[in-house]
């Protein structure tokens, strides 16, 4: 197992550095470790679910 730091994490994801920072912080990201000032995050862990995606039961798409 290989740890990555939030940039690299960012860019295999897809999303922002910051919002990587903000799941680990979170504590949404299994794993995580802070070292110092930097997350290092296991290369093998799941993209975490974004509730802000989640549509609500019945809600009809437009």
């Amino acid at each position: 197992m290989e740890l990555l730091t939030t940039t690299e994490m960012a860019e295999k994801w897809n999303i922002s550095r910051r919002r990587v920072t903000t799941l680990c912080r979170e504590g949404r990201i299994q794993g995580a470790i802070l070292r110092g000032n930097t997350w290092l995050i296991p290369d093998d862990v799941k993209k975490p679910e974004d509730p802000r995606r989640v549509r609500k039961m019945g809600q009809m798409e437009e």
